[in-house]
């Protein structure tokens, strides 16, 4: 099933344009991971995506899934990683989009968003402060939150910034988990080239224009996958 098309789509900032003329199609239980060089017009087509910013011309359809039912991790602040809650309470967040008007948390967000710490093996944070968990933690956490709001979609900004290399590993398997076990489709942008060829099914590669879209396998035999993944081992 097709859950979202990109046609044409242009974005900009202050008439400089960020992306251009991008088209491609994501469907039911797709992992694709958005990579290309720094400023090349990722994390402004993922705002697109999420509604967060209107392009200039081009559209981006929904058919398959409705805003509601999309789970978003974005890059996170240094404020952010100081939010004084508990875990509970910011995993239980992340059904704030589906509730409407109701004011107070149901029985069942509260197991909806415990059985999701479970599956990702933090239920033993649950009753910790947000701010003592370590960076890899705290990702799970908010990963957790994410499939609260997500019903069949996750977009995710950079999750692996700032992490270690063991714990970005561990969060690159969760996802894995969830979109082979789950089904639920991912959209990653990530700078790791490697992990993105070991996990997506598809790649998309901008640099401001649409530089590639299709399988993964396939993008690790172009020149321009070659070069990424040379410049993701001197990182």
């Amino acid at each position: 099933m097709r859950l979202l098309e990109c046609t044409d789509l242009n974005m900009s900032y202050d008439g400089v344009p960020a992306v251009r003329n991008v088209s491609f199609s994501v469907d039911e239980g797709d992992y694709l991971c958005v990579v290309g060089e720094n400023g090349s017009g990722k994390s402004t087509l993922v705002k697109g995506l999420l509604g967060l910013m209107a392009p200039v011309s081009g559209k981006v359809e929904y058919t398959g899934v409705r805003h509601s039912e999309i789970g978003y991790l974005p890059q996170q602040t240094p404020l952010q990683r100081n939010f004084p809650a508990s875990v509970l309470e910011v995993v239980l967040s992340g059904c704030l989009g589906r509730k409407g008007l109701k004011p107070f948390y149901s029985k069942k967000d509260k197991m909806l968003a415990k059985e999701n710490l479970s599956r990702l093996g933090a239920s033993e944070w649950i009753g910790k402060s947000y701010r003592d968990l370590s960076g890899g933690q705290q990702q799970r956490v908010l990963l957790a939150r994410a499939m609260c709001a997500a019903g069949k979609l996750i977009i995710l900004d950079e999750p692996t910034t700032n992490l270690d290399p063991v714990a970005a590993s561990e969060f690159y398997d969760l996802l894995y988990k969830l979109n082979r076990e789950r089904h639920m489709t991912i959209i990653m942008v990530s700078h790791d080239i490697g992990c993105a060829i070991k996990y997506a099914d598809k790649v998309l590669h901008m640099d401001t224009d649409l530089v590639y879209f299709g399988a993964a396998e396939e993008y690790a035999k172009t020149d321009f996958g070659r070069k990424m993944m040379g410049a993701d081992r001197n990182d």
